[in-house]
This record gives structure tokens, C-alpha cells and sequence, in this order.
């Protein structure tokens, strides 16, 4: 890995020396405290935020890569955004706790999530439009960025129930509702939905004791899976507005171009 890391390095300073993207500030100083922040983890015997802090590295890695295997470039203002979302996701969202401790952080990150993954995916329909390779409305192509973001979202979700189910993690935050509906206590099991309103607590029984959870009924991740897709689906409506204009008018909407890969020439 160190060996590998090192190359990573080698190519970065050759393109800051080449290039002078500030995207590649933005990742020095970022992996710099990646690097503190798994030193004090390590320390602190805390092994689940180190490998975190390493998974991060690795992640950090990916824009380069991509860059060198498929021959495009990725706008600075991209490159920077994919650094800061990597760091705001495993280093404050999970080791230092933003997940609980700013409101809505989680939602923010996949707002986001799903604007940028539109933005790749509507490059990938731009750029064989602009070489003539297919033609394509620009309507479709707003609609295949708008689908490749969703496809994205359902991807990264079933991550978290993976990681829930197997390792056992709560990536699947917990909800606590106060009202529900379900046809399992329909008495006369025909699919009836029973109503349960004003729920004030829940007791868990369980071979070792019994789990009193107050303020309402624990949902274990319908939720937060729901309320995730929903703002993936406004961050990927939001770049695919935006595209559509873009590819009417490329010079009124310029701005766009900051957020999609292109082809290196």
C-alpha cells in the first residue's frame, strides 16, 4: 500500500508542478489531517476510526486514478468538492461524531452526493455528444445524469444494509416515530393496515433482559434509507436542470462545467 501511495504522490506533485490545480492544495491539507487524524486513533487504541482514517486515503486516491485509467480531466472546483465530501463523510461525519452533533449533516452530504453523481453521469452522454459518437436530445441526456445519480444513491444504500446486516454497523441510522401503521397486528390477517398513534415508548424483550426505548417506536432504517434517496433525487433534479440549460446554452450557463468531468486534449 505504501508503495502504491507513494506513485499516488508522484503523479499529484507532477500535476501541481504541471497543472497548479488548487483541487491538489485542497488534498494535501486534507490528507495531511486524515493522516494526524489516524495517528491519535491509533494511539487511543481506537481501531474502527484508523481504518476509517486508511479507507479515506484510499478514497482519496480515486479522482487521480480515474483521471489516469479513462483520460479525463476533472475540473478543480469537482475535484476539490469529491476531497472535502470524502472528509466531511468518514472523518467528522463518522470519527468526530457531525452525524449527531450538527443537524441534518447527513442530509446535506447526500444532497450532494446526489448532485455530483448526476454530474458524472450526465458527462459520460455529453461527451460522446460533443464527439458526434451519438446524438442525443438534450432533455435525455438531463434524464440519463438524473438516473445514474439514483442508481448511484440505491447503490451506496444497499452498502449500508450490507455493512449493517454483516458487520453489524449502523450506517441505517435509527428513527424514532411516533405513529404507525401495519397489517401484521390485523387480527383477521386480511391485509387490513392496524393504526398506532401517539406512541410514547417501545420495551424490547429480549434472552438477556429487557431494552426500554423512550419517545416513540426505534425504526431501524426505513426512515433515514427514505429520507436519503428523496434528497439524492434533489440534488440529482437540481444538476439535471442545470445540464439541460447547459447544453442549450453553453455560454449562459458555464457554471456547469465546473462540476463535470471532460476529456483531456
Amino acid at each position: 500500500m505504501f508503495t502504491w501511495m507513494r506513485k499516488i504522490n508522484k503523479r499529484l506533485m507532477t500535476k501541481l508542478k504541471n497543472t497548479g490545480k488548487k483541487s491538489l492544495v485542497v488534498y494535501f491539507v486534507l490528507r495531511a489531517l486524515i493522516i494526524f487524524c489516524m495517528i491519535l486513533t491509533f494511539i487511543r487504541k481506537d481501531y474502527n476510526s484508523t481504518f476509517l482514517c486508511a479507507l479515506s486515503l484510499l478514497l482519496f486516491t480515486i479522482p487521480t486514478l480515474l483521471e489516469d485509467t479513462f483520460n479525463i480531466t476533472l475540473p478543480s472546483v469537482l475535484e476539490s468538492i469529491v476531497y472535502v465530501f470524502i472528509f466531511s463523510a468518514e472523518i467528522l461525519g463518522e470519527i468526530n461524531n457531525f452525524y449527531f452533533m450538527i443537524p441534518h449533516w447527513d442530509t446535506i452530504l447526500h444532497t450532494l452526493n446526489g448532485f455530483l453523481a448526476a454530474g458524472v453521469g450526465f458527462s459520460l452522454v455529453d461527451i460522446l455528444n460533443r464527439n458526434r459518437i451519438v446524438n442525443l436530445s438534450p432533455l435525455f441526456v438531463a434524464i440519463v445524469g438524473f438516473c445514474f445519480s439514483m442508481t448511484i444513491g440505491v447503490l451506496w444504500e444497499f452498502s449500508e444494509y450490507t455493512l449493517d446486516i454483516f458487520i453489524r454497523t449502523d450506517a441505517q441510522k435509527d428513527v424514532l416515530v411516533e405513529n404507525i401503521s401495519t397489517v401484521y397486528l390485523d387480527p383477521l390477517q386480511e391485509n387490513n393496515p392496524v393504526y398506532i398513534n401517539d406512541i410514547t415508548g417501545v420495551t424490547i424483550h429480549t434472552l438477556h433482559g429487557d431494552v426500554v426505548v423512550d419517545g416513540g417506536y426505534l425504526d431501524i432504517g426505513l426512515h433515514d434509507t427514505m429520507k436519503d434517496m428523496l434528497v439524492n433525487l434533489i440534488g440529482a433534479s437540481c444538476f439535471s436542470l442545470f445540464g439541460y440549460f447547459y447544453i442549450l446554452d453553453r455560454d449562459r450557463y458555464h457554471f456547469v462545467k465546473n462540476f463535470i468531468p471532460r476529456i483531456k486534449v
